[in-house]
């Protein structure tokens, strides 16, 4: 089964305040988009992956992106469009028939992981579309001039994000659907939905944040740091329990001299 992942990275990034783009702020010496491709890259799920930028800065992916960091999967580098919406139809158009699945990713979602992509794409593989989500932890209420007019029910509230994935034929369907309505939707499943089709949920991460302002690019570094810290304690654990083994070797090895000496 051949899946190809489309990852946007068409975004102005207007509540950054940064004059460069999101997708290319630095995060842990790497670019915010290099983060995102990297388990997409490594994902034995994906075949290719597709990404799409602002216009005029495909050349610069090309050469600081996917080149400099070596990413062999991806197939195209192309032009978004005025909409995130427009910008994944781009991809799916340029992506052509051959593909069974596909999987669309925000490139300022940095901290997707390889089993959070098989996921997606398994749960998809069943029923056709999947997101990942997370349960919302705060109570929601809905606010119509500044005044509460009803508190949602908590339980039933998931806070979606991305990697989604879908059957190709099932996507591509939506987009031209809300593509022919007129209709822009917030996200992917929003368009497959339109269609009366289910979307399975996924339980993702709440790490798995998106970067669109300089507050959420604190709480990347922090993410990062406290990964770090873990990592670090479990190599110091496997250390020590190769040196517990390597120990107790050794001793079966003495013990074993003494017996034939004596």
């Amino acid at each position: 089964m051949k899946t190809i992942a489309i990852i946007t990275a068409a975004g102005k990034g207007e509540r950054m305040g940064s004059k460069i783009k999101k997708p290319y702020l630095i995060l842990a010496g790497k670019p915010i988009l290099v983060h995102a491709i990297l388990p997409f890259e490594y994902s034995k799920a994906i075949n290719s992956i597709i990404i799409v930028t602002a216009k005029g800065d495909e050349d610069f992916c090309l050469k600081n992106i996917v080149k400099r960091f070596g990413f062999e999967k991806v197939l195209k580098i192309i032009r978004g469009g005025k909409e995130r919406q427009d910008s994944v139809m781009s991809g799916i158009m340029a992506a052509g028939n051959e593909w069974d699945m596909v999987v669309v990713h925000d490139a300022v979602r940095p901290f997707v992981g390889k089993d959070m992509i098989k996921r997606v794409i398994q749960a998809a593989q069943k029923c056709g579309a999947a997101t990942i989500a997370v349960p919302v932890k705060d109570t929601i209420k809905q606010v119509s001039s500044w005044f509460v007019k009803k508190t949602l029910q908590r339980e039933e509230l998931w806070a979606i994000q991305t990697p989604q994935a879908f059957r190709f034929d099932i996507l591509k369907r939506a987009h031209h659907l809300a593509a022919k309505q007129g209709f822009i939707g917030t996200d992917d499943c929003m368009l497959v939905e339109r269609l009366g089709h289910k979307v399975a949920v996924v339980k993702g991460s709440y790490e798995n944040i998106k970067i669109t302002t300089p507050e959420d690019l604190a709480v990347g570094k922090g993410i990062l740091k406290s990964r770090s810290k873990k990592s670090e304690a479990r190599n110091k654990k496997n250390l020590a329990l190769a040196s517990c083994l390597l120990l107790l070797d050794l001793c079966e090895s003495v013990s074993v001299m003494m017996s034939i000496s004596l």
